[in-house]
């Protein structure tokens, strides 16, 4: 297959019209990764029998009632977030023989809407880091160029989507990890405003920041994903009651009139490949009758510092429950319980685990609260209040999705400050709770993929989606697969 065929669009024409049945569907699914993962690293386990079983039941109902928006479609769940009965480990060695007692709401919701799970993807541990290297399981490769980031900490399911495994997947967005790993492998990543999907099941990092979002080949299956998983859920006091939209309705590509704001002042320093590219994806726009404007974030460049303090000082929190006493692994051989407490964080964390829970302790700590942690969420409002006044006089906020293309495994791995550095563009969505995407707008001289970022108001997802719809139907980067896929 090729084209629409492969989209999840497309794979749920073709079984809805009688063309292929659910468990053919799956069956080349489960194929195609047996072929095309192994040098990429992307999928950690499949679970073959659940799959088919679940095939099964789809073919058996088929013509009984109306097929769901994602009938038979084969989704792939990033490995922090819980299926019932399968191992989740959020790439760490601490949860190696977790297993899920339960599904997470997003993945319920997806499968009632007639999706497949067919596995489960690599990822940084506990979702901390912005190139994959930081797994316990090995690094995921970008399809593009094997020797390349595919970006974190959703970089399985990025790279598991451009490589043609799966039409979708699920990653999760703290600081960007569902839109740049999209960006680095040229595929569509959505990360909702915050609220508008359920974070039960999901693992956590930043308890203010996680979203679980979709990564797939077109905007449309995108926003299939995300209509599917949205809405109020009781088991999660933060999901908002906001109406769900006919996010499919919006997309009617018009998008004269439609204000996009571009902050001129952060591109300075940006890669040349970059930079070219998203000034040819602004200049598609303008061709469509978008207006572009200039706009100031004028705490912008505070927002990498800010995120590093708020998300560390959550996670030292949430990890704290990695003791080695109720579940998870548990080292031996200690002479008591402090002794093996110290001795399981110790064996189970890998290094950016380990400094993110010092550095967020740290800043949560007696004497230092006030200087980090409550100035950081005082400047936290500052950068949401600047979002607030750009979006008086724009409607969707425009930038490159990350300043370079994809960077080499271990080129920054010593490097943690640059390497955060590679999510300067996409935490200031994180901290002010937008909603944002990243579509694929081109190719670097090197062919290595590009991605553009579109941010709007809060639980304005038709804005954005609609804008990346109308240029992904000048341009669609999407048809172009890496080599092999």
């Amino acid at each position: 297959m090729s084209g629409e065929a492969l989209t999840a669009a497309g794979i749920r024409a073709a079984f809805v019209n009688g063309e292929a049945t659910a468990s053919a569907i799956c069956r080349a699914a489960l194929d195609c990764i047996a072929e095309r993962n192994g040098p990429l690293g992307a999928v950690l386990r499949v679970d073959e029998a659940r799959a088919m079983a679940r095939a099964a039941a789809l073919d058996r109902a088929a013509g009984t009632s109306g097929a769901g928006p994602l009938a038979a479609v084969p989704v792939l769940v990033k490995d922090n977030i819980c299926v019932e009965g399968g191992v989740t480990t959020a790439g760490s060695r601490l949860l190696e023989r977790f297993v899920a007692p339960y599904t997470a709401t997003a993945v319920e919701r997806l499968e009632r809407s007639g999706a497949i799970v067919v596995g489960k993807t690599n990822c940084d541990e506990f979702a901390m880091g912005s190139s994959n290297e930081h797994s316990a399981f090995g690094p995921a490769r970008n399809p593009w160029d094997l020797s390349r980031t595919p970006g974190g900490s959703s970089g399985g399911s990025a790279a598991a989507v451009a490589a043609r495994m799966a039409p979708l997947a699920l990653g999760s967005d703290t600081g960007g990890s569902v839109r740049q790993p999209a960006g680095f492998c040229g595929c569509v990543g959505l990360r909702p405003t915050y609220g508008r999907v359920s974070r039960y099941g999901l693992v956590a990092f930043s308890s203010s920041l996680d979203q679980i979002g979709p990564i797939a080949l077109t905007v449309r299956d995108a926003a299939a994903a995300l209509g599917a998983m949205a809405g109020l859920d009781p088991r999660d006091a933060t999901t908002s009651d906001a109406p769900v939209p006919d996010w499919a309705g919006a997309m009617t590509g018009d998008v004269r009139g439609c204000r996009l704001g571009v902050p001129a002042r952060l591109l300075d320093g940006i890669d040349d490949g970059v930079r070219a590219a998203f000034g040819a994806a602004l200049e598609v726009l303008h061709s469509r009758g978008a207006l572009i404007r200039d706009v100031s974030l004028e705490h912008a460049s505070l927002a990498i510092a800010v995120y590093y303090v708020l998300a560390t000082a959550e996670a030292s929190s949430n990890l704290a429950r990695y003791d080695g006493v109720r579940y998870g692994y548990r080292a031996a051989g200690a002479a008591d319980l402090r002794g093996m407490i110290e001795r399981t964080r110790t064996e189970g964390f890998g290094p950016e685990a380990t400094r993110r829970i010092l550095l967020g302790t740290f800043v949560l700590s007696a004497g230092h609260y006030d200087a980090y942690y409550a100035k950081a969420q005082r400047v936290r409002a500052l950068v949401a209040a600047d979002f607030a006044d750009a979006f008086r006089d724009v409607d969707v906020i425009a930038l490159p999705t990350s300043p370079t293309p994809a960077f080499r495994l271990g080129e920054l791995v010593d490097d943690p400050l640059s390497m955060y550095l590679a999510d300067v563009f996409t935490v200031g969505a994180s901290l002010a709770r937008l909603p944002a995407l990243s579509v694929p707008c081109g190719f670097t001289p090197a062919g290595l993929p590009v991605g553009l970022q579109l941010a709007g108001r809060p639980f304005d997802e038709s804005t954005i989606l609609r804008v990346a719809e109308a240029y992904e139907r000048d341009t669609a980067f999407w048809r172009v697969a890496p080599s092999g896929a």
